[in-house]
């Protein structure tokens, strides 16, 4: 199994943290984001993993060589998206199309989970494009909402009318079978309209969803952060803090995405 992580942006909602230091490379409870992340993704069995990086991607570099140390023999890269100060995420998952074949993980770098949260999502059903939900009692304007029929995907925005949203997206999906070659077309075809350079890649995988069935993995009560603001720093520090003494948290219920 391979994973892709997407982090090329510099993360400004987090300024200055972020000032030099990539998102990724934030520390949370003596480890990187990065680092939290590949431990889990080792632990699952991930063999291979590549960074789309952009903003001080030295530094990324230098971190993704600790750990190639940390944990060879991973197959652990850095892949670099030069137009990450012009565009989105979108544009940053386009050139790392080449490495998607065969299944594949992708996920954001700013997502902080437990290895449960990739356990489910790696035990799922069968589908061709599987996307991690969880769902809480109330929804903000920047939580990533999804609509449902059932488990399937219908729509997936952060404008989505409130009667329509059945959970968020936890910026973690497994594509599997003939779904990696769908989402590259999909990908390719969205960028012959130079606006998709200032989109989500989510807004491709909603434009899947109307065309092919994408399935959902609820991970509800499985522990997991988003690290958009700097008070999601002091969530995501305490998470760890209780995962270091071995304590079950269930702080997503009230953070914030």
């Amino acid at each position: 199994m391979k994973a892709l992580i997407i982090g090329a942006g510099q993360g400004k909602r987090l300024l200055p943290l972020t000032e030099t230091t990539p998102k990724a490379l934030i520390n949370i409870g003596g480890k990187t984001l990065f680092e939290w992340q590949l431990d889990a993704l080792v632990d699952c069995g991930v063999s291979e993993v590549v960074f789309a990086a952009g903003f001080n991607i030295e530094s990324v570099r230098q971190e993704a060589d600790r750990l190639a140390r940390k944990h060879a023999p991973v197959n652990l890269r850095v892949v670099h998206n030069p137009f990450h100060a012009i565009a989105d995420n979108l544009a940053t998952c386009w050139t790392v199309r080449a490495e998607m074949v065969g299944d594949f993980l992708l996920l954001n770098s700013d997502t902080l989970f437990s290895a449960p949260v990739l356990e489910k999502l790696l035990s799922s059903d069968i589908a061709n494009v599987t996307l991690a939900i969880d769902h809480k009692d109330r929804y903000d304007s920047d939580d990533m909402k999804v609509e449902l029929d059932g488990t399937r995907l219908v729509d997936i925005g952060k404008t989505l009318e409130e009667a329509r949203v059945g959970g968020e997206s936890i910026g973690m999906l497994l594509f599997r079978g003939a779904g990696p070659g769908h989402f590259v077309d999909a990908l390719e075809s969205s960028l012959e309209n130079e606006a998709a350079l200032k989109h989500w890649y989510l807004s491709v995988i909603a434009a899947m969803a109307g065309t092919m069935t994408i399935e959902t993995a609820n991970i509800h009560g499985l522990d997991w952060c988003e690290i958009d603001y700097p008070h999601d720093i002091g969530i995501a520090r305490q998470m760890v803090a209780q995962w270091q003494t071995q304590q079950p948290v269930h702080l997503r219920s009230v953070g914030s995405s």
